[in-house]
């Protein structure tokens, strides 16, 4: 199968034939892997590989003098004339006479044209640039693996019509620079491996709500309690942090070991749970991580990494995330970044629009107020009923700020009345209390674990930002500054109380940290190593829990609402949908 192109400035002078399936399959879906540059393995991609191993091992090459039958495999052919590029499976002939043969993983269907037009198209495609190179081809065979069945499609007047025509909408799309729309609730979507980038179901739903004058229909036509389930609820692969000074990260294998220097050295974290194979051992080595398992690997206060697990990690796409003993985040190493050079020209061209980055900020300082008053609802039973009104109103106010130096005085407003009552929220009897909110440094337990997990939330979406295709460093609410994550920084506005404060209300009513747990320094309150451990621990079990989404009522956990509110945001800036929908926990 042909590579894919990728995301560039100008649309390439030759369309992938594969490409040219995949738009007849689904528009958006080819706009997405071709333009965007974004793709996504699952069990159908893997095993088409696999299908394909055979050919793709055994490739040869056609010479021109040799007209005896022949069978190439993985050829490779360009047509600047009919501008398409591809690589073809099988080419079977003799002489200038050639069959092209494509290779499909899947049954043969039960349809008169023996083949899907997908297939017809791309094979058509082929046999179009083969007939440019000076073959004689009119005919071309679609292999089906599943069935072992040959299907022969001939290359009539009205198949290569229809296969030019849409070679050229396809240009006409990319040039466009404008995504298709989504499918209206096709069984496409269902087994489509970029189902969690498109999000079909939920820009559909955005679109009906911000066309029904911001109201959910519940009827027979409104999409509302339709919405599937694309996009997995959880993640497999889980992120890996390994806490002290002294440590030492190394590949061996497939594995990612972590090896302390120490006696009693910080030991790696996957999923906020020790995974010890044995205890330590005299070697040294405290934990295994299967490679393939790990999302992100988080690096605090001084641990070694060595070249080859780091060049390992970076090809497969794995954020390895540096922090100081304290938390803050100095930086990354990663492989490539993405290719979706236009979402971030849209970005860029939002940033700078003063109207466009208030209409965002707006949302997200909104979802944050919100969020903050549920927070209080849920968890202060005292609270008096003029605090919740105060922050209903503000939440309010924020919609409707005029510019972005009234919007920082009304969250400066909700956030002075919400952190009054977080001392509320804490039980009596656990040996904690909260005044007011202080950092760099913190001056007291609760201060210093909130400030530590606002440094590892804002790494998660940093994280998050970055696999999407953004710049998390061109915000539209925090204004941009050297080395600040100003993007990052907006995003997690809204899941602040949602996950941070909610993880630390957590570890302190729970009495997972007592007061051996902290130090004091000269200037401030500081963690002690084996409680950064614990607070970690707890982040995980926070971003792994699996909610009911409040708008689209399907199970995910809070490190995929990140995710989806990340890709949201794009659709924002591609104007696919008109506003930003904050994320807000009833």
């Amino acid at each position: 199968m042909e590579d894919n192109a990728g995301s560039m400035a100008e649309v390439p002078d030759l369309i992938p034939a594969r490409m040219l399936s995949e738009f007849v399959y689904c528009p958006r879906l080819c706009y997405i892997e071709w333009i965007d540059g974004e793709f996504v393995d699952n069990e159908d991609t893997v095993d088409g590989r696999f299908q394909h191993r055979r050919v793709d091992s055994e490739a040869e090459k056609i010479q021109e003098d040799e007209f005896e039958t022949f069978h190439a495999r993985s050829v490779s052919l360009d047509g600047s004339k009919v501008g398409v590029t591809c690589r073809i499976d099988l080419l079977e002939g003799e002489g200038k006479r050639v069959t092209p043969v494509e290779y499909k993983r899947g049954r043969a269907p039960d349809i008169p044209e023996g083949a899907y037009e997908p297939d017809r198209v791309q094979l058509c495609a082929q046999g179009l640039v083969l007939k440019e190179n000076g073959f004689q081809c009119d005919q071309g065979i679609v292999y089906f693996v599943r069935s072992k069945k040959r299907v022969l499609v001939a290359f009539d007047k009205a198949l290569q019509q229809r296969t030019r025509d849409l070679i050229s909408n396809l240009r006409k799309t990319a040039l466009k620079r404008e995504m298709p729309p989504p499918l209206q609730d096709s069984p496409k979507c269902n087994r489509c491996s970029l189902a969690g980038i498109c999000l079909p179901d939920e820009v559909n739903l955005l679109q009906e709500i911000e066309a029904n004058g911001g109201v959910e229909k519940s009827g027979e036509k409104g999409l509302l309690g339709k919405i599937r389930k694309l996009l997995p609820a959880r993640d497999d692969a889980l992120p890996v942090y390994v806490v002290g000074h002294g440590n030492m990260v190394r590949k061996k294998g497939d594995l990612l070991e972590i090896w302390s220097a120490v006696k009693d050295g910080a030991l790696g974290e996957k999923d906020g749970a020790k995974e010890e194979r044995g205890g330590k051992g005299k070697d040294g080595r405290v934990l295994e991580v299967r490679l393939r398992e790990i999302s992100q690997v988080n690096l605090y206060g001084g641990v070694e990494i060595t070249t080859p697990a780091l060049a390992d990690l970076m090809q497969r796409g794995v954020p390895v995330m540096h922090f100081t003993r304290g938390g803050w985040f100095q930086g990354i190493s990663s492989g490539h970044t993405h290719k979706n050079v236009e979402l971030r020209m849209k970005q860029f061209e939002w940033a700078m629009d003063r109207k466009k980055s208030l209409s965002i900020a707006r949302c997200l300082v909104y979802g944050k107020i919100k969020n903050c008053r549920t927070q209080v609802r849920r968890n202060d039973p005292e609270s008096p009923a003029k605090v919740l009104e105060k922050l209903d109103k503000l939440s309010g106010d924020a919609k409707k700020a005029s510019n972005i130096e009234k919007l920082l005085g009304i969250e400066g407003a909700a956030a002075e009345i919400y952190f009054g009552r977080l001392d509320g929220l804490l039980k009596g009897d656990q040996g904690f209390t909260f005044q007011n909110r202080n950092r760099r440094p913190p001056l007291d337990p609760v201060n210093a674990v909130l400030s530590y997990l606002y440094g590892v939330l804002a790494k998660e979406m940093f994280v998050t930002l970055l696999a999407v295709g953004f710049d998390p460093y061109l915000g539209f609410y925090h204004q941009p500054r050297y080395g600040r994550p100003a993007l990052a920084l907006d995003m997690m506005e809204e899941f602040r109380p949602l996950i941070a404060d909610s993880t630390a209300i957590t570890l302190f009513n729970n009495r997972e940290l007592s007061e051996r747990d902290f130090i004091k320094t000269g200037i401030g309150i500081s963690l002690m190593p084996k409680a950064k451990k614990r607070v970690i621990e707890g982040y995980e079990r926070r971003m792994e829990t699996e909610i009911t989404h409040p708008l689209f009522g399907y199970t995910v956990s809070y490190r995929r609402v990140l995710e989806v509110q990340a890709r949201l945001l794009s659709r924002v800036l591609s104007c696919e949908i008109k506003e930003y929908p904050a994320f807000l926990r009833r």
